[in-house]
């Protein structure tokens, strides 16, 4: 049995994790923001499930949230950075409330609290850090442009840290699901005041994506989730792990471009060195 830590489990992939980590026996402390939402996890699992309440943008409440898990669990085997949402619109309809929360939501708080376990973890000799992306952390859609800058900006994150904490037995996972049935898409997804000059515009290409009558994402929660928790038990752990045909697909089109791009400018990036000296 292993304890996890997952921010956001009342709904989609933290949700869908911890049903299946507490079905197989595991502990879980998970976090909500209405304890409402996890009711029926507090009845199932009295002795496994640990509800907390907790605002990933409130840093303080971060800090203490891991400090009171350690007191209670003294251990704490994996910790999954999941809490986030997509927020929808081009980057003119969004207001500065709108862009300062995703950024506080997905990215700071992510940061957060991966720097609050990481001493924890260093201390008891090492764990797992599964940091929930997207493969819009590799690739970026009109109309997503706040969503795509917090997780192009965990990805790198969590590279860096991933060869600082390597020396300690920490292990940190970036996975990158593609579309899937879950609430994210159709239910919690945050969509800006729409201007009609953008009407047309592939900005606004991701109001069918929003409509499940219109088209189903691909993904299954399911097994989305058992790849997430079978990851933990990968030695090393990997960094990378893209969930999703699709997503793959896109992923590496994207990638080849960007790559061929990069080859196309070996000639302008040695115009700027200084001369080699003979």
């Amino acid at each position: 049995m292993k304890t996890w830590l997952i921010t956001g489990v009342s709904s989609g992939f933290g949700l869908e994790i911890t049903k299946q980590l507490l079905k197989s026996g595991n502990k879980v402390i998970g976090t909500v923001r209405d304890m409402s939402k996890v009711t029926d996890l507090l009845e199932q699992y009295p002795d496994t499930f640990f509800g907390e309440l907790l605002d990933v943008t409130d840093e303080k409440a971060i800090q203490e949230l891991v400090a009171l898990s350690y007191i209670k669990h003294e251990k704490i085997d994996v910790v999954v950075s999941n809490a986030g949402y997509g927020l929808f619109g081009a980057a003119e309809e969004l207001s500065d409330d709108e862009v300062n929360h995703i950024i506080a939501t997905n990215l700071t708080g992510s940061i957060q609290l991966i720097r609050s376990v990481i001493p924890y973890m260093r201390k008891q000799g090492g764990g797992r850090i599964i940091q929930i992306s997207s493969y819009g952390g590799q690739v970026a859609f009109p109309g997503n442009s706040m969503y795509h800058a917090t997780k192009f900006g965990i990805e790198g994150f969590c590279e860096s840290v991933a060869q600082e904490v390597a020396e300690f037995n920490i292990g940190v996972t970036i996975v990158e699901p593609g579309g899937a049935r879950t609430q994210f898409r159709y239910g919690s997804a945050k969509v800006a005041k729409l201007m009609p000059e953008y009407d047309g515009n592939p900005a606004h290409n991701f109001l069918n994506m929003l409509d499940a009558s219109k088209v189903l994402a691909p993904g299954d929660p399911e097994k989305i989730a058992a790849r997430i928790i079978e990851s933990a038990e990968r030695e090393p752990a990997p960094l990378r792990m893209v969930l999703g045909s699709q997503a793959l697909i896109s992923t590496i089109n994207t990638l080849k471009v960007r790559l061929e791009d990069f080859e196309s400018q070996t000639e302008l990036a040695a115009s700027t060195d200084f001369p080699v000296k003979g």
